[in-house]
């Protein structure tokens, strides 16, 4: 362990440069060239064995030792934000209205930084298959996870377990949080639109009013998680846009419902996408308009299973004090497209805390936020933890 920190911490300040250069130059989804580039010639340089354009910009790296057959692959990923940055750094973005403000510039540094010690180290036996994936932010299904999967990613290259890391705002710095199940919630998107009859606002008996009927939906579409989801689940059904008519004296022809939907396990998803449609199918017959809901399916719930999730916890105990390790932390109903890849191959994401706000106010900011930036201290923590991860797996 202490020749893993050493050989990482020789290399540290580099690898801060790094960071800073791929937060300086970000780039948005299946966009990541010049990140991917950087990142392949790095690879390259240091013995893997890289192929490139996977899932447009990705790419994976692969190393084989030994005459070991077990295989273990570790996810980073590598897009930014089309969000304006104000975060006030020497290094900020150099890309107008795009930024890192998810820290995966860092992700992708701390799985680079490991990739160096674990060619240097030559201290397993069997493969390690390094990806890094475009498109996390994407947002829809034929996200950047989605994508490699589709493309063959594990047929090419199978793993045993994949493994991923993702920093958390709100969480003491270097702190490794692990949950063993649903982690992390499914994210579906809906528009419902509704069509009736339009006219003069003082002459309300001569339309079928969009407006007032898709008022009635929003208020039914709140009984859905209290009336038919088990209070011992989770889930949420937001109306987040509502976008009706022009003018103050008269009734449109159609109003627009936008929704988010999430939950944690594929049950109660199928549950809530059967009654959403019958809600506000019924609803729009009550008032004598139609009703058109399209469902569209986004990221699924990331599941981590219980075997390599209790062996990732122990991989922190070689890293980390027992204080900086939460066996079982809570479940976020923010989504994450590393599900794709868990539904394929036994695995585990886990979050490191990226530190307080009263402790640095850049790194303690929420994800998303054009104040956010990565704790380049994490760099060292997330590094040395995949190097011993990836060598413990392999032994």
């Amino acid at each position: 362990m202490e020749d893993i920190r050493r050989l990482i911490e020789a290399d540290l300040n580099d690898f801060i440069q790094l960071r800073h250069d791929i937060h300086e130059h970000p780039e948005l989804a299946f966009n990541e060239t010049r990140t991917s580039d950087k990142v392949a010639q790095l690879l390259e340089q240091w013995g893997y064995q890289v192929e490139r354009g996977i899932g447009g910009t990705g790419l994976v790296a692969q190393l084989r030792l030994g005459d070991g057959t077990k295989r273990i692959g570790i996810r980073a990923d590598m897009d930014a934000l089309p969000i304006h940055e104000e975060s006030g750094v020497a290094y900020s973005s150099a890309n107008e209205g795009k930024m890192h403000a998810c820290g995966h510039d860092g992700h992708t540094t701390m799985l680079l930084a490991a990739a160096k010690v674990l060619a240097t180290r030559k201290s397993f036996n069997g493969t390690v298959n390094l990806i890094f994936q475009p498109a996390e932010e994407f947002g829809r299904p034929n996200s950047g996870a989605a994508r490699m999967v589709a493309e063959g990613l594990f047929e090419k290259y199978p793993c045993d377990a994949v493994f991923g890391m993702h920093n958390m705002p709100g969480y003491p710095q270097g702190q490794l949080h692990f949950y063993d199940g649903w982690m992390m919630a499914s994210s579906d998107a809906v528009t419902i639109t509704v069509k009736g009859v339009g006219g003069h606002g003082a002459k309300p008996h001569n339309t079928h009013d969009p407006i007032v009927a898709a008022s009635s939906i929003v208020m039914a579409l709140q009984t859905i998680v209290s009336r038919n989801v088990s209070p011992l689940d989770s889930a949420v059904v937001t109306v987040g846009m509502f976008h009706a008519g022009v003018a103050n004296n008269v009734i449109p022809e159609q109003a627009e419902l936008k929704l988010t939907v999430r939950c944690f396990k594929p049950e109660v998803r199928k549950l809530l996408q059967e009654r959403i449609e019958a809600v506000v199918h019924a609803q729009a017959q009550s008032f004598n308009v139609e009703a058109h809901v399209d469902y569209q399916h986004g990221y699924a719930p990331v599941f981590n299973t219980s075997e390599e999730t209790q062996f990732a916890r122990q991989v922190a105990r070689k890293v980390v004090a027992e204080e900086d390790i939460v066996d079982q932390t809570e479940a976020i109903a923010g989504s994450e497209d590393f599900s794709f890849m868990l539904e394929k191959c036994p695995g585990c994401y886990l979050f490191v805390g990226n530190g307080l706000k009263e402790d640095d106010a850049a790194s303690g900011y929420d994800l998303h936020n054009p104040y956010y930036d990565f704790n380049d201290k994490n760099i060292a923590v997330g590094a040395t933890y995949w190097v011993t991860l990836a060598e413990e797996f392999l032994k």
